[in-house]
């Protein structure tokens, strides 16, 4: 699935419960009609991409909703 922008250009964000400890971590971003996650260590690897419904469900599994 093609976003239409290149990932540099995203608003990447990582959750609040992650430290600057340098720990294990992902970052989100929204696209239109896509949610890319990528390795917070190493951002220029590839990514992750997902329908906004998939990432929907996964919160709300994650989030035991």
């Amino acid at each position: 699935m093609s976003t239409g922008e290149p990932a540099a250009r995203l608003a990447w964000f990582k959750s609040s419960y992650s430290g600057n400890e340098g720990g294990e971590c992902l970052e989100v971003a929204a696209a239109p009609g896509a949610v890319l996650i990528r390795d917070s260590k190493a951002p220029a690897r590839a990514q992750l991409t997902f329908r906004p419904s998939e990432w929907a469900a996964f919160v709300r599994h994650a989030s035991g909703r």
